[in-house]
């Protein structure tokens, strides 16, 4: 199947062509068709299978420019916000309609500025929206589309109490007006589940399978005393042919030591995106990672996650992840498009049971390393000989007593 064969209005196919795309990914395959109907939407699916382009190009395709907010798009963090607002302002560039962008650690004055401009989407964190509607800048009475993506983050974050209140400002369904609902979350635990009942009518579901690790991606655990992690960490950079590399850290403070470290071996190609780095400092790193100015992005999970970065080469995790299911995550930023990757995970022997549980999580024995050249203080994880057990000593001595 062909996006021409789905029903999408001209200009919005127009600027599909021109990104180069022809053929769906099996979400948008499946959610286009459904939205371009109406129907109010559960979809499961993870980052990089096109969920932003699954309901961005039908929604674009359902409104004219009138210059008053009809798509309503939430998101749990700033960065999503971002990236699926530039989606949006790509696929609708030859509809006319304008996009806001509302987040919050910044000003007003732009996005007030967006809003009275005439903005026919918004995309937008809970908390600034609500801002803006207490502060009269927006109005929800025109709303025909209401997004609400990563749905379990914005549980786990504590925002649905927020979600729920921004649902009630929007139309419901009724004899004069309807509202479609499209609601995007990867699990779906009780308290999700009872939330989708509650704003949702009749919706169809559709389910794109948890995201696999491409068989494209090479793994490797490199075993190393504590006390080098460091020392390991700068050898494979400088022994590895990469053409851009993202580092995770667990901690924002490791992120920053991180970077330090590679910035004073390789100099001032190293940027780093984590909570506590200003928004405007964290877009620019990352627009300087897509476009190749930085080709070391070092970042946390929590900053990272969801971000859509192609032709990543390396993924190196400084630690062991503590969460199996985030290493997926990780891994997922390489070897996408059936292009080659290399993910490499510094292991010390206090990770053991961590490796353990990811090897599980991905169903593969990954395999252990040395790299060539490096001179290792001694760990017992380097051993690969087998070593024949120390028999105890027999208790007592001398003959047996008859």
């Amino acid at each position: 199947m062909r996006f021409d064969q789905l029903g999408l209005k001209e200009t919005v196919l127009t600027a599909i062509t021109e990104s180069g795309y022809e053929n769906p990914t099996p979400i948008q395959a499946q959610a286009i068709p459904l939205i371009l109907e109406g129907k109010d939407l559960i979809g499961a699916s993870q980052t990089g299978t096109g969920k932003t382009a699954a309901f961005a190009l039908p929604s674009l395709s359902k409104i004219e420019a009138l210059g008053k907010p009809q798509i309503l798009v939430l998101e749990p963090t700033r960065e999503l916000a971002h990236q699926v607002a530039e989606q949006f302002e790509h696929y609708g560039k030859h509809t006319g309609c304008k996009v806001a962008l509302l987040y919050g650690g910044v000003g007003h004055g732009k996005q007030d500025e967006d809003l009275k401009n005439g903005a026919d989407i918004v995309v937008a964190t809970p908390g600034r929206l609500i801002d803006h509607f207490f502060r009269g800048t927006m109005r929800f009475g025109a709303i025909k589309v209401l997004i609400l993506d990563e749905v379990d983050r914005m549980l786990d974050m504590g925002f649905l109490p927020q979600v729920r209140k921004i649902i009630n400002f929007c139309p419901w369904n009724n004899d004069e007006q309807t509202r479609q609902t499209l609601f995007f979350s990867a699990t779906m635990p009780p308290v999700i589940k009872g939330f989708a009942e509650w704003c949702l009518t009749d919706p169809e579901s559709v389910e794109i399978a948890r995201a696999e690790v491409a068989s494209t991606v090479s793994h490797s655990f490199f075993p190393v005393a504590m006390p080098q992690r460091d020392e390991l960490l700068l050898a494979l950079l400088s022994k590895t042919d990469y053409n851009s590399v993202m580092i995770f850290t667990r901690t924002r403070k490791e992120a920053d030591v991180v970077s330090h470290l590679i910035t004073d071996q390789v100099g001032d190609i190293v940027a780093v995106m984590h909570s506590d780095i200003k928004q405007n400092d964290r877009m620019k790193a990352l627009q300087g990672f897509k476009e190749g100015r930085y080709k070391i992005l070092v970042a946390t999970d929590v900053a990272a996650r969801g971000i859509d970065i192609s032709d990543v080469t390396h993924v190196i995790n400084y630690r062991v992840p503590e969460n199996a299911e985030d290493y997926v995550h990780r891994i997922g930023r390489t070897g996408r498009a059936e292009k080659e990757g290399d993910a490499f995970t510094i292991l010390t022997a206090d990770e053991l049971e961590f490796a353990e549980s990811v090897e599980g999580f991905v169903n593969k024995k990954i395999e252990r390393k040395k790299l060539d050249g490096f001179e290792y203080q001694y760990t017992a994880m380097l051993d690969t000989e087998k070593r024949k057990p120390i028999r105890k000593p027999r208790r007592g001595g001398g003959r047996k007593r008859r």
